[in-house]
This record gives structure tokens, sequence and C-alpha cells, in this order.
């Protein structure tokens, strides 16, 4: 038996040496054969090829092809220079291996747009109407006169669906514009050479591309070098754990985020042929959801809509009831003509109508239009919207969370004052940081510019001219600049020292460091970070000798009160610190946390911006607090602050530490009064942003540029990434995207966004008048008379300019400085204000007034006889209701102000809508007589239609007058 188990045990042994064995002489089978037009343009391997080695992380097949460096060989590209950028060769490139571009689907065009218009469910049933009075009309009297009322409503449809389809279509193009200018991204690649910053969707197999922490990757590809690099490819596969991408683990998929650390990368396979580019293709890009707006305002137009099927079916059936009657008193029951079929079929008509009319379909055109308007005129003042939710959402912001670096400050930083063995020293121009060296010891001046140049994620480049370039995030081309001013040469200080472990920056260490191995022998790590922290791992600092001796706590006190004095003046401090490494170390190990020598402190000055002051005030007057959330030195911090107005009599400022120490109910009492959080990590700003939204109730933006902002910026209801500075992992968590990285720009955001929520109020309210009036005028006329003053054409011809034409002029104004001398709507604030609901109620109630009394009156008033009396005095009553609705229309510009008409000249859209409103009412009533069931009218006529018409103006200017205690009239709160 033992001797069974011995040879079952050797079976299973040897099993997986044959099978590796069988594997190897199957892959050593296997030879890759470069298909010919691929070697005819001087390449080695196809894209297939270099697709699946990335896709299916082949390190065999990778092995095979010579690694990274045999790849890049076969790419004619190198790891060091990159490809050549001839336009012949970038050419050859493109025609065999691709662009990186995603194949976007077709653009709808304008008769799909004409037909989506045309599928309403209203206009169908309008549709079939037209066909049977076309039918029965012709049968009865006749080509042409039978045909005039079933054509007038075709004319009237097919009007409606033009415009309505011609918008739509101008709309998709203007999101086009705006999604193209979302997908410009850069990155920094190396190609001839020479490192430079392109677009990625000029990246090409071969292309050597820099990563850093917040870069998406932009292509599929290869680890080249690099430390510490973190992949989160939770956007292609699902899990939210990083990756580490190293020599082992070279394979890089296009749409994953770098989390952390840094590299370079070969770029493999490009656009639809990456894993991303497949996924794409595979799902197809989803558009923007309809905002919440448009989502209420569906809701109230399902509402309204019911109530005008219900007030359809009633008229129609006092009409039909009215005609029943009249037959049964003649006696004629039951005997039908065809006369009487056209007035069953104009009853009906004008039922539907009444439908269209009641139904609001403007109101979710009005959200659209609007939003798109304040889209458009956003990116000309520098602010790239990409949520439409985002704009609506602005105008009810109560608080801003601020950063800042880069959006209260220039985010142009300069090293202007360095302390270097124990003394202060100016520095902020070249002729200083010279004069500052040559009191500087030799030991020092070599140990300061070793650690400026070596531990940096920044570079210095030449181009072919020999000018140089510094490249990475502005503190770091601070520093650089610094060490460059003082006479270093970036290149000759890389090459003295080998790097062997680099610890990015992050936001939670607030350090960046690494461990370089001298060239003498010997390893040294290098430090630098927020100085307070840094100092405090110092155990040596180098006197004026230049000789390093233990910090006493003289010297620690007097190092804390220059931090102290560089904060003060509103400078960003730093700390440079290093340590010589005892016997070897291991890339595996972790870099020390204490036992440096503190070799400087530098007081890095980054100016506030031009206007940011006045911005905050703006802020304040509109009810918005503005709180400043930084990681820097909390003296820093209230000195920017206070310089912004950010800062003010009973504001608090706390640091990170100390907020998280804070207990839910001593948060609830502090957050109100808090302006200021320095040292915050970005677990402080989330909870910050999370507890003003659920415990405080506010609306609340925020802004942010780099990863660690994500968090927060997801969080908000606005997020607001920095365009210049900002990460493409922030960007994306963003809602708005600030262009110019200006907190001017959010300020302007904001008052879009207050813009478009006014501008919609306007239009409901001029819409709902409308449609009360409407309603209720047909129905009582209805049910008094027998039949509805305004037909079915005419019906229509309201519809449209309460709907699309009243959209375009109302939701279309631009914003006034005035809405930013009201308070922000918030949370509780309700859509129809009270001042709406007066206007409305004013307006709709003379307008009621003055079509009874035409009703009544109107004969004598006019001394109307004869056949066609009735016709004139309809025409009348239809000619006076569409200049009411004219002159309503400017009157709703202002729903709290008397005087409407400032600014109106300036509002070229307004303007031509109202022109072409006139001219197309001439034109109904004095030409189109057969088809509108109108007549024309004399001057007389003409000149009291349209008085009615402007009467409802000042009606308008009385019933604002009426104190109703609105929302926009009370003073703003205070932050």
């Amino acid at each position: 038996m033992t001797s069974s188990n011995r040879e079952r045990s050797s079976v299973a042994t040897e099993i997986p040496k044959v099978t590796l064995q069988i594997a190897e002489d199957i892959s050593s089978r296997y030879k890759y054969s470069v298909p010919e037009e691929v070697e005819a343009a001087g390449f080695q391997i196809c894209a297939s090829e270099l697709g699946s080695i990335v896709e299916e992380k082949d390190a065999k097949k990778l092995k095979d092809h010579g690694g990274v460096e045999g790849i890049a060989a076969k790419l004619s590209s190198s790891t060091t220079r990159g490809i050549a950028d001839t336009e012949d060769q970038l050419r050859s490139r493109q025609d065999i291996y691709g662009v990186n571009k995603f194949t976007e689907a077709e653009m709808k065009s304008f008769w799909v747009f004409l037909w989506e218009a045309l599928q309403d469910t209203t206009l169908t049933i309008l549709g079939v109407c037209a066909f049977v009075s076309l039918v029965v009309g012709i049968g009865v009297e006749g080509w042409p006169k039978g045909a005039h009322d079933g054509l007038g409503i075709v004319a009237s449809i097919l009007l409606v669906v033009i415009v309505t389809g011609t918008s739509n279509y101008r709309q998709s193009l203007q999101f086009r514009d705006l999604d193209e200018e979302k997908k410009k991204i850069s990155i920094q690649a190396t190609r001839n050479g020479s490192r430079q910053k392109m677009s990625i969707y000029d990246l090409l197999p071969g292309d050597i591309v820099h990563l850093a922490i917040g870069d998406q990757v932009p292509a599929d590809g290869l680890f080249v070098s690099g430390f510490s690099l973190l992949i989160n490819a939770s956007s292609l596969t699902g899990e939210s754990e990083p990756v580490a991408v190293n020599v082992d683990n070279p394979f890089l998929s296009s749409g994953t985020k770098v989390q952390d650390g840094f590299g370079k990368m070969l770029v493999t396979t490009v656009g639809m042929k990456t894993q991303w580019g497949k996924l794409v293709a595979a799902l197809g890009e989803v558009g923007d959801d309809e905002t919440p707006l448009q989502v209420k305002l569906n809701g109230v137009a399902g509402v309204i809509g019911k109530i005008g099927l219900f007030f359809a079916v009633l008229t129609f059936s006092v009409l039909a009831q009215a005609l029943i009657s009249q037959k049964i008193q003649d006696g004629s029951v039951m005997g039908w003509t065809g006369d009487d079929a056209l007035e069953i079929l104009n009853y009906f008509a004008i039922a539907v109508t009444i439908v269209v009319v009641a139904v609001p379909e403007g109101l979710p055109l009005a959200v659209t239009l609007s939003l798109a308007f304040a889209m458009k005129k956003m990116m000309n003042d520098r602010a790239l919207v990409r949520h439409l939710a985002a704009c609506e959402t602005m105008g009810s912001a109560t608080c801003i969370c601020s950063d800042k670096t880069g959006t209260l400050t220039t985010n142009r930083m300069t090293v202007v004052k360095a302390c270097i063995c124990g003394s202060i020293k100016e520095v902020g121009d070249s002729g200083e940081a010279l004069k500052a060296r040559s009191k500087i010891p030799d030991p020092a001046v070599k140990a300061l510019l070793q650690s400026i140049f070596s531990n940096t994620a920044g570079e210095v480049v030449f181009d072919e001219e020999g000018r140089f370039e510094i490249l990475g995030t502005p503190t770091e081309t601070s520093l650089l600049a610094f060490g460059l001013s003082l006479g270093g040469d970036f290149s000759s200080e890389r090459r003295e020292a080998k790097l062997i472990k680099v610890e990015p920056f992050n936001s939670l260490k607030k350090r960046m460091g690494v461990v370089i191995e001298l060239r003498g022998g010997g390893f040294r790590a290098h430090c630098k970070g927020a100085s307070e922290m840094v100092l405090a791992s110092c155990e040596k600092v180098i006197d004026p000798a230049g000789n390093p001796v233990p910090l006493d706590e003289a010297t620690r006190q007097h190092l804390a009160q220059t931090i102290e004095s560089f904060c003060s003046e509103a400078l960003r401090s730093l700390c440079l610190a290093y340590r010589d490494m005892d016997g070897s170390f291991c890339v595996e190990d972790q870099i020390p946390q204490e036992g440096f020598t503190c070799i400087g402190i530098v007081g890095i000055k980054d100016p506030v911006r031009p206007g940011v002051k006045e911005s905050v005030a703006v802020c304040r007057s509109a009810g918005i607090t503005v709180r400043m959330i930084t990681g820097d030195n909390i003296n820093t911090a209230r000195a920017i602050a206070r310089e912004c107005g950010i800062l003010t009599e009973g504001g608090v400022t706390i640091e990170g530490p100390e907020f998280r120490r804070k207990s839910a109910e001593e948060l609830t009492e502090l957050v109100p009064k808090l302006q200021v959080m320095a040292r915050s990590s970005p677990l402080d700003k989330l909870t910050l942003v999370r507890h003003l939204r659920t415990v405080g109730n506010e609306v609340v933006a925020v802004t942010g540029d780099g990863t660690n902002d994500a968090p927060a910026l997801r969080e908000a209801d606005i997020g607001l990434a920095m365009g210049i500075s900002g990460t493409e992992v922030a960007k994306e968590s963003s809602d708005v995207i600030i262009l110019d990285d200006n907190f001017s720009t959010i300020v302007t955001v904001a008052k879009w966004g207050r813009s478009v929520y006014v501008n919609i109020q306007k239009f409901v309210q001029f819409q709902l008048t409308v449609n009360v009036v409407a309603l209720v005028v047909n129905f009582s006329s209805a049910c008094l008379t027998g039949h509805a003053p305004l037909t079915a054409v005419q019906l229509l011809w309201v519809n449209m300019i309460m709907d699309t034409l009243g959209a375009l002029a109302l939701a279309t104004e631009p914003p006034q400085d005035e809405l930013m001398k009201r308070t922000p709507l918030g949370r509780e604030g309700n859509f129809i204000s009270s001042a709406m609901w007066r206007n409305i109620v004013g307006q709709s109630l003379y307008q009621f007034i003055v079509i009874c009394y035409l009703q009544t009156e109107g004969k004598d008033l006019f001394q109307l006889s004869g056949p066609d009396a009735d016709l004139t005095l309809n025409t009348l009553i239809f000619n006076a209701f569409i200049f009411c609705q004219i002159f309503n229309e400017i009157s709703s510009r202002e729903m709290e102000k008397i005087d409407v008409l400032t600014g109106l000249l300036n509002n070229y859209v307004f303007v031509g809508v109202v022109s072409c409103t006139v001219a197309f009412q001439i034109i109904i009533v004095e030409f189109l007589g057969d088809f509108a069931g109108t007549t024309p009218l004399d001057l007389s006529q003409w000149l009291v239609c349209v008085l009615i018409g402007f009467l409802g103006m000042p009606i308008a200017a009385a019933v604002k007058l009426i104190p109703v205690g609105s929302k926009e009239t009370q003073p703003p709160r205070q932050g």
C-alpha cells in the first residue's frame, strides 16, 4: 500500500511538470508573423497583436516580443525618446494603428427631429380631425371652400412641428458643441526626445506618456518606469481596490485612473481598439437625464393636462348637446346633413385643441431652452457645464466650500523667502537668489539643490533651441525655479544620484519622500512637505557654517516662529530635510519618518486673484456663505481668508485634526460659524459637506482640483472642478468645470443658475395665465352661447405663442445683477411663488373680464351688424386675446419690479420673437381668413385690440403693488 501511495504521489508531482512542458512546447511553436502592410510601413507588430497582449495581460507573449523594450523597437519607438514626429511617420502610424478617438453615434438629422415632433399624441388626433374635415368638407361644399378648415388645421400642425423640430435641432447642435469641449483632455508625452503637452486624441502607438496622480490613462499601454503607481480600474473591472502597476505587472488600460504615484507608459493600442473603446462601442453613449426641475414640471404639465382633458370633454359635451337640442326643437333630430357632421367635427377639433392649449408642453421645452442658452453663455464665461441639472441647482446654492490654491489664489507660485542656516533671506528674483547663495556655505547649498532636484515630481526639459521649460505642479515648478535661480543644474544633479524609491505626495501624509543612492556610495533620504510636520521629524539642523548640528529647543522655537511669520504674510511654507541611511536600503522598506536634518524652510507666495474680494462680497450680499477649506497652515489660511473677505468678525477657524475630534452636537453648534478649515484631509472636507447638506439643510457647492477632492465633489449638490489645475479624476467627479480656475467665474455660474430658475418661473407665470384664460373662455362660452369664440386653428396659434415662442422669448433672458441681491431659494423654496400666483390671477382676471365684455357688448361697441357680425366679433376677440398675450409676455419679464422695459432692446431674441408674433398675427387676420376663421379688420378695430392688450401692462404693474410677502423681497441672510 505504501508503494502504491508513493507511485501516486510521484505521478501527481510529475503531472504539473509535464503540463508545463507541453504548454511551453506549444508556446515555442507559436511564431508571430508580421502582416505585409505593417512591415511595409516600417513596423514589426500589428494592432491586434498589441491589443491581445494588454487585454489578456499576456506576460508570456510580451516576453516573446522582447518585453517593453522589444515592443517599443517593433513600433519604431524608444522608451526614452518616443516616436519621431515627422508628418510622414505620424500619417503612416495612423494608417496602420488608427487614431485615439472613439466612434461617435451619428447625429440625428433635422428631418428626424421633425418626425419626432410629429409624434405628439394631440397633434396626431388633430391630424385625424384635419383628414376627416377635408373629406367631409370637400364632399359637402366642394373644392376649395370645403377644404379651408381642414387645410387650416394641417397648416397649423406643420407650423408647430417645424418650429418645435427646428428648436430641438438647434439645441442638439449646441449640446454637441459643449460635449466636444468636455472631451478636451491634455496629457504630457515624450516625442523626439522632448517632453510636451498634447491632446490625448493626438496620441499614437509608440508614444511615451507621463502619468501622475489624478490622470486618466489615455490609451492601452505598457509600464516603462515609475514609482508607487497605483491604478483605479473600477471603471473597467468594477473592483474598487487599486492595482499596483510595475515591471512585473506592466499592463495599463484606457479609461482607468491613476490613484497614486507616477510613471511612464508606452502606448500600444488607441481608440476603438482599446478595452475602453470596445466597452463604449458595446454600450453606446448615454446622454443627460432629465433635470430635477424638468421632472417636476413634467408632473405639473401632467396634472394641468388632465384638467384640460376634463374641460375638453365637458366643452364637447356642452356644444354637442346644444346642437342636438336645436335639432330636437327643429324636429330634424333624425335628419343629419353634411353641415351637421362638419359642426360635430368642429366641436371635436375645438375639444382637442383645448387639450393642446391646456397641456403646457412648453414647460419642459422652456427648461431645455433656458439650460442650453445658459450652458452656451457660461461657456463664454469660462465655465463648462457637464451635467444639465447643475445649471438650475447652482441657482439655489446657499453655501460655497472653496479650495484656496488656484481658486482664490492665482496658482502661480514663487519662492520669495527662505530660512537657510538660521537666517531668513529674500529670494523673490534671480538677483536676490544669487546674492543669498553667496552668503550660504557650499555644503548647505549642495544639500539644498540635491533636495530640490531629487525630491520632485517635476522636470526641467529643454527644446531643440536650448530653451528650458519647467513641468509639474505649481508647487514643484516654484521650487525647481528657485533651485535654478541659485545656479543649480537639474540634469547634472539627477545624474549624480540614482533614484531608488519614491513616496509621492498625498493629502494624508502631507509630505513627499525619496531615497537616492549616492555616487560615492551610501543612501540618502530626502523629505519635503508641511513645515510643522517635517520639522517634527527633524533631530538636526544645518548651522551657519554648513554643518549638521543637533536641533536644540531654542533653534526649534526659532524655526517654528519663522514658519509662523511666513504664514502670517500669507506665504505657504515648506520644510526640506534629509537623512543619511545607515547600511543598505531595500526598495520594499518604508522611508523613515524621523531622524532627519533640516536643510531649510521656504516661503512660497501665491497671490490672491484680482476680483476675488469683490466676488466674495457679492456672494455675501446674495446670502451665499463662502467657506475656505485648505490643507495649508492655519495662519496662512487665516491671512488669505482675511484678504479675500471670507473671514469676518465672529467667524471660526479650525484645523482638520481638531474638527475630527468634535462630536455631532459640537459640530451642529460649530459649523454655522465655521469660515476657514486648515490642515484638512479629504475626509474632513467630505464630513463638512455632508453635515451642511443633511443637518444644515444647505444646498452646497464645492470646489476642488485634486484626486483627494473627488469624494466631496460627488457628495456636494454642485461639484466645481478646476479646469487648469484640476486632475481628470476631479473633473470626472464634478458637475461644472471652471475653465479659468477663478472664483469670480463660480459667482458667474451662481448668477446664471439663478437666471435659469427665474427665467423658467417667468415662463411658467406667462403660460399658466394663457392656460387659465383659454380654458375658462372657451368652456364658459360653450356653456353660455353654444359655441367657442376661438377656433381650432386659432387655439393652435395660441399654443405656438404660449409654448415655443414664449419659451424662446422668456427662457433666454440674460442674468441681471439684481439677482445676486436676493436670498437663495435653498431646498425649501416653492417653485411657483406667491408673487407668481398673484400675477397669474390678476392678469387672468383682467383678460377674462375683457373677453367676456367683448362677447356680450362687442357688437354694440364696434357697431357690428349684418351676416358677418359674428365672424368679425370673433376675430376681434381672437385679436385682442393675442395682443393681451404679447403685452403679458413683456410684463412677465419681471415678477416683482414695475419697470419691465429695462434692457428689452438689448435682448434680440425677445424683440425678434415679439416682432414675429405681431407680424404673423397680422398675416393670419388679414390674409388667412378662410384658414384661420378670421376676417380683415379696419385700422380703428386694430388700434382697439392693441389698446386692450396694452392696458394689461398697467394692470400687471398695479397688481405687483399688492404685497404677498414673497421670498424674493426679503433681505439676504448673512452667513
